[in-house]
């Protein structure tokens, strides 16, 4: 059987039994799904025999690249030593402790105790009743109302899908749940209009300020954040609008929640998001860089705050799940952050490729098409416009994102489309000669869509 008929094959059985995460069935079941079959470093090969630049981290994840060794043998160690066990009913083992205590080391001062899961979405699900929970013990039941962001991401479960701020996922399922409301995103680009910058992130959080206050900050429990909007297209807020919105939060006794699942482990060139950012979080969600997404794995950082009140205070917290803090897991991470630490990637991030790669991508934006590029660490994005000087996009339908994604796998490189934005995140271990080699592709994948646009008359 040749490659290519292996891969129809393939496609055929997947259009037969599998429904995939985000994607309309019908039309990936029409194209045929495309086949990853192998992967090293910051490169995955599809069944065609091609070979692509992974610049995206599987999904935000493989933040120490594809295929380290040192991963998978202390997974198979693992494994060989104790399959599984749960850490409910009085019991804990080895590597959860170990973890526990690495991560109380690599977290910022105010974190010492930690709830494993086994995913972002389950973190922040976690997170959701944690809150409750505590402000209840505090005598503060009323305190129960979250506040989030239009545009922001915190998982696909009932509660995180509630949370999160995109109209496309609360369509569906009767979501959001009560008790969420949703302040204005720091997306200068899309809703700045004459401001600077600077002047719309101060406007932004004076605005997410008066909501909570026109609601009632005795009512709020929390605000849950991503430091950088990840997957609602590498939004980066303007630098004056964490420290006026993290003030006034502790001003009003609102607990802050650190959506870590991307930013945390490295990616903003600090361990984690919120240092990059200079706030003092209450809580941390983290997910895919904690175990470099080898194992499926989640946790929550509960700050001494919040801890303290629930071992003074505190009963049983009637909430779990069967794969908490997982052994073969536990292993995967305490591995990665072993790497982390011996390779200094974060270091390498802040210090090294990250500002060589900014430096490049920055330059994006000179082409006639590209509105603006932004980086922080190594997470960045570009936009698509068909005006400059009018920050303008393209027509619904023009499905100018999908064909750059389409042109981008084509020639060798992994760039995600959230509608005309494409954002990459490619795994810490970059060296500055695939930063080179993924900016020349980048451009070709401009050039392309470019004349494409040109083609269909969406540009002057």
């Amino acid at each position: 059987m040749t490659i290519l008929n292996n891969t129809r094959e393939l496609q055929s059985i997947d259009a037969a039994h599998h429904l995939h995460p985000f994607t309309n069935t019908r039309e990936i079941n029409e194209r045929g799904v495309r086949i990853i079959t192998s992967a090293s470093g910051i490169y995955v090969n599809d069944a065609e025999g091609n070979r692509i630049l992974d610049g995206m981290s599987g999904l935000w994840c493989m933040n120490v690249g594809h295929g380290r060794k040192e991963i998978i043998d202390a997974v198979a160690r693992q494994m060989e030593e104790l399959t599984y066990y749960n850490t409910f009913f009085n019991t804990a083992h080895p590597p959860v402790i170990e973890l526990s205590r690495l991560l109380a080391e690599v977290t910022p001062p105010q974190f010492n105790h930690f709830h494993f899961t086994g995913s972002g979405s389950e973190s922040n699900d976690t997170i959701f009743r944690l809150v409750r929970y505590y402000w209840e013990l505090e005598g503060k039941p009323e305190k129960s109302i979250f506040i989030s962001r239009r545009g922001a991401y915190h998982g696909s479960t009932v509660a995180a899908a509630s949370l999160g701020g995109f109209s496309s996922m609360h369509k569906q399922g009767g979501l959001p749940i009560d008790g969420i409301y949703h302040a204005p995103s720091p997306d200068w680009w899309s809703y700045g209009g004459e401001l600077s910058p600077e002047d719309f992130g101060i406007k932004v959080a004076e605005q997410t300020l008066a909501l909570i206050d026109g609601i009632g900050a005795d009512r709020i429990g929390a605000m849950i954040a991503e430091p950088i909007m990840g997957a609602g297209g590498v939004i980066i807020p303007p630098k004056t609008y964490w420290p006026i919105l993290a003030k006034g939060l502790k001003e009003r006794d609102i607990l802050l929640i650190s959506d870590e699942v991307i930013c945390g482990f490295g990616r903003t060139g600090q361990w984690f998001g919120c240092e990059f950012m200079g706030t003092q979080p209450d809580f941390m969600t983290m997910a895919k860089g904690i175990t470099s997404g080898y194992v499926p794995m989640g946790a929550v950082a509960v700050s001494d705050r919040v801890a303290n009140v629930l071992l003074e205070k505190g009963d049983e917290f009637a909430h779990g799940y069967t794969y908490s803090g997982h052994p073969a897991a536990c292993a995967a991470s305490i591995a990665t952050i072993g790497i982390m630490r011996s390779e200094k990637l974060v270091e390498n991030v802040r210090d090294d490729v990250g500002p060589y790669l900014k430096e490049k991508w920055l330059q994006l934006a000179d082409h006639p098409m590209v509105g603006e590029a932004v980086m922080e660490g190594l997470i960045g994005a570009f936009q698509f416009s068909s005006d400059k000087k009018a920050r303008a996009g393209f027509p619904d339908g023009s499905k100018i994102g999908f064909t750059a994604r389409e042109h981008s796998f084509q020639n060798g490189l992994v760039m995600r489309a959230v509608g005309d934005r494409m954002v990459i995140a490619p795994p810490l271990t970059l060296t500055r000669a695939q930063a080179d080699e993924l900016v020349e592709k980048a451009v070709k994948v401009i050039d392309l869509t470019y004349a494409y646009a040109k083609k269909q008359g969406l540009m002057a």
